[in-house]
């Protein structure tokens, strides 16, 4: 080989090193910049609007930039975020408003209940996300996920005027009564058994049957002696489906790895939504075939939601999906809310015997010795239902209020832009634990709620855990009446002891704000 072809090989030393210096000059300056874009408050996905939030506002608001690409991804995937994101909030001081990333989704959130009337309240907010486990669980026809639009407002009629009219949930009062005094006598059963009770299992029973009757006119055996095939199956179905949705689903926030399912998230949810299908439909067909044989003679009875739905006139009848959308999703909103408050209330019975002693010398003074108590008098109980809203406001259910909202147009919060496309949360949990909004707010103090009138439906901001505007929850009259009503069952019958172990207020944030250990008490006989 000639020199001339040998020099070919030889590395030239010089202008190596000094392309490969330029190499790592520009690394750098790469690295720096991404850094800097991720660095941006709110994280990734505020970075990727901030020239568009540039124009359209001076203030930018104040957000943790979180890890670089997931964000806060984090904060999610644990069981205390509301506790998370209210500490962050306070740190930066961002409590009316906070951005906040988690990987492509842009997220806000309040923790003020001005700023959170401004969003719960306004049209520009009408919308919900819809996660990958709620649009393949079918709610995207439902009402809690549907679209803002015509069909959501049918629901929302057919919700008001028919499946939670005051004359519905009147009716019904009886069967809540007959629930109520079923559980009583299981936890007598259990206390002779076992010398104390894990209360949990009894108050999701009673509530899951509860929902049955209302939604499908028929009640069901549940428990593991139970030999009622139909309610083995409906309890898996609803245990299931319960799962799916509380689970952080890394597709809904990073597009890209939507068509693998590393989660298997959608795989699960087809399997069950074929499985619901086969249930509901049948379910359907019966109450048709029972209206063919009865030649469509009405009854004096309330009828059930399926029959509710039948009974729509044409213009506003749903097709059997939407039906079973519609019915399934009321099966989720109704069970375990109830019994999860429940547990609640009761945990806080045992740590506060004279509470508890106060609520029992009110029921005693209104009902006797001599008579049950029932739906009509909860009215004349205002301590009792004082205990639930204090209760509400300490372990609210759904600290975030369980299910955002969606910015469906450019819209402000305050002096800040919220471009569209943004989830919009609230930490209904933060509020009720605010000194600011709330004197003494560690303190189990049901007498705040004798001294003033502080309505819980979703007028007051400082304590709305039901939600507020357009999405606010359609049964939350019949979930209180519900609460109530057992509470004061459960209070007549029992007194409420702590078991050798204690209680443990520990919490545990799933779909919704459970104790992370179930409350297993004493419940000594009164009555």
């Amino acid at each position: 080989m000639s020199p001339e072809h040998y020099s070919l090989f030889v590395p030239r030393t010089g202008y190596s090193s000094s392309v490969l210096s330029f190499e790592l000059f520009l690394c750098a300056i790469l690295f720096v910049a991404v850094f800097a874009f991720w660095l941006a408050p709110g994280g990734l996905a505020w970075a990727l609007s901030k020239a568009r939030l540039q124009r359209q506002s001076k203030t930018a608001i104040p957000g943790p930039s979180g890890l670089p690409l997931l964000g806060l991804v984090f904060a999610f995937t644990g069981s205390l975020t509301h506790r998370v994101l209210a500490k962050l909030a306070e740190s930066l001081k961002a409590v009316p408003l906070m951005a906040f990333s988690i990987g492509f989704t842009r997220f806000v959130i309040s923790s003020h209940p001005e700023t959170a009337k401004d969003i719960l309240n306004s049209s520009a907010f009408a919308d919900r996300p819809v996660k990958e486990s709620a649009y393949e669980l079918l709610f995207h026809r439902a009402m809690g996920f549907a679209p803002y639009g015509e069909y959501w407002r049918n629901l929302r009629r057919i919700s008001a005027t028919h499946l939670f009219s005051p004359k519905r949930i009147s009716g019904f009062g009886d069967f809540r009564q007959k629930i109520g005094l079923g559980m009583v006598g299981k936890i007598k059963d259990l206390m002779v058994r076992n010398g104390e009770v894990e209360i949990k299992r009894v108050l999701h029973f009673g509530s899951l049957n509860n929902v049955m009757m209302s939604v499908f006119g028929r009640s069901f055996d549940f428990g593991e002696n139970s030999s009622d095939v139909d309610g083995s199956e409906l309890e898996g179905l609803v245990s299931e489906g319960y799962e799916l949705l509380g689970i952080f689903n890394w597709s809904d926030h990073f597009p890209l790895l939507g068509w693998l399912d590393l989660q298997g998230v959608r795989k699960r949810c087809r399997e069950l939504v074929a499985k619901v299908n086969v249930f509901v439909e049948k379910i359907i067909e019966d109450h048709r075939m029972k209206r063919v044989k009865s030649g469509d003679v009405e009854d004096e009875s309330p009828g059930d939601f399926v029959d509710v739905l039948l009974d729509l006139e044409k213009e506003n009848r749903l097709s059997d999906s939407d039906m079973i959308a519609v019915l399934w999703e009321m099966i989720f909103r109704g069970t375990d809310t109830v019994a999860i408050l429940l547990e609640w209330i009761l945990a806080r019975m045992v740590l506060h015997p004279d509470i508890q002693a106060k609520a029992q010398s009110e029921i005693q003074s209104v009902v006797g010795s001599t008579r049950k108590v029932s739906d009509s008098d909860l009215p004349q109980l205002p301590y009792l239902q004082a205990i639930v809203k204090e209760t509400l406001r300490m372990h609210p259910p759904g600290p975030l209020l369980s299910w955002a909202r969606l910015a469906i147009h450019d819209t402000q919060v305050g002096e800040h832009f919220i471009p569209a496309g943004t989830t919009a949360m609230v930490n209904m949990w933060a509020i009720t634990h605010d000194e600011r909004v709330w004197s003494e707010p560690n303190e189990f103090k049901p007498e705040r709620f004798m001294e003033g009138d502080v309505t819980i439906l979703g007028s007051d901001l400082r304590l709305a855990p039901f939600g507020s505007g357009r999405r606010v929850c359609p049964g939350k009259a019949m979930g209180l009446a519900t609460v109530q009503l057992w509470l004061a069952q459960l209070l007549q019958s029992f007194k409420w002891v702590a078991s050798d172990n204690g209680v443990d207020l520990s919490e545990c944030l799933k779909l919704s704000l459970e104790m992370k250990r179930p409350l297993v008490c004493k419940a000594v006989a009164r009555v």
